[in-house]
């Protein structure tokens, strides 16, 4: 039996071919993929940026249906609907004994060093995989990318009363404008330059919003959080930032890119400067926010496209044009 499959063959070389249907091991399920986004990680395999394994079907934002389960599976049936957490820890070495399972000696991750839910389906192993209720399946695409979200802003440390500032407004930056505020802050600020995504994240609940950098108030905000990725906005975070203050640098920078910072800035203002690195077993929470309506993100999905047109999506994604913002790839459109 065969399936249809994106593959990276090389940076730059994507296609949709014919290969078997994965068979789950004793300890995995099978997932039919209802829809799969578009991440910023995806984009950087397909160009060659970041980790990566070539040949590779991408693609980890994903939800489906269990319709195979491994021998020793217990906690699914068939029919069961599901998301994933693609990060596999092998709970065994320095890191994962110390609580770091997002730093594992041994990590694997499904659509990065093993096939992923950009194809029809797609195997994981029963220990990264979330039941989903009722959650609609587009919904739940973003379980993995909100559980990111979760663990930056537990890295943040952001206290009642804070004075926030989140630059980007991208799909990442609209799920952190809304986690923020459920930590009780007293106002979001939000630095973007599309129309379109600022007016969403007004209606998300960000009190106001700066399309011009140099117009962000300096010494103002209690915590920084850069959603971009951009060393040259990264840079300036320092800036923003009140005495005393934490910048979180959550976006994805280009792989060997330099950052310059201002070092006495840094000393003579005492600021926490911090970096997150995926999640660390935070997919119940996001499962929990999304059931709960806590966090919305109907509104973020922007364009649903076949497995061929995943070069288009990247395009899109890249242009950085006014109403791009979540990009799903559904393996059913024709």
């Amino acid at each position: 039996m065969s399936m249809k499959a994106l593959t990276i063959h090389q940076p730059n070389h994507v296609d949709v071919q014919d290969v078997p249907v994965p068979v789950p091991g004793p300890e995995e399920v099978l997932v039919r993929v209802a829809a799969c986004g578009i991440c910023g990680t995806d984009v950087h395999i397909f160009r060659g940026e970041y980790l990566g394994e070539y040949p590779v079907i991408p693609g980890h934002e994903f939800a489906g249906e269990v319709v195979a389960a491994g021998s020793d599976v217990r906690r699914f049936q068939i029919g069961d609907r599901v998301a994933v957490e693609p990060n596999i820890a092998c709970d065994n070495c320095y890191a994962c004994l110390n609580n770091r399972q997002n730093f594992c000696l041994n990590w694997q991750a499904v659509g990065v060093t093993r096939p992923g839910g950009m194809a029809e389906f797609v195997v994981a192993p029963e220990k990264v995989v979330f039941d989903i209720g009722s959650l609609p399946y587009e919904q739940a695409t973003f379980v993995e990318p909100l559980s990111c979200v979760i663990h930056g802003i537990e890295r943040a440390e952001i206290r009642l009363a804070d004075r926030i500032a989140i630059l980007g407004a991208g799909p990442i930056g609209l799920l952190l404008i809304q986690v923020a505020l459920q930590q009780g802050v007293a106002d979001v600020t939000v630095l973007e330059r599309q129309p379109a995504r600022a007016k969403l994240a007004i209606s998300l609940g960000a009190a106001s919003w700066v399309d011009d950098l140099a117009m962000m108030p300096p010494d103002a905000f209690d915590v920084v959080i850069d959603a971009t990725g951009a060393p040259g906005v990264m840079a300036r975070s320092i800036e923003l930032a009140r005495p005393g203050g934490t910048i979180l640098l959550f976006g994805v920078p280009p792989r060997g890119a330099d950052l310059t910072l201002d070092a006495f800035a840094i000393f003579e203002k005492g600021l926490t400067l911090r970096s997150s690195f995926t999640s660390k077993r935070n997919s119940y929470q996001a499962v929990a926010m999304l059931h709960s309506g806590q966090v919305e993100v109907s509104e973020l999905i922007s364009h649903r496209l076949p497995l061929r047109d995943f070069e288009r999506g990247v395009k899109m994604i890249e242009s950085g044009l006014d109403g791009v913002k979540k990009v799903l790839m559904v393996p059913s459109l024709a």
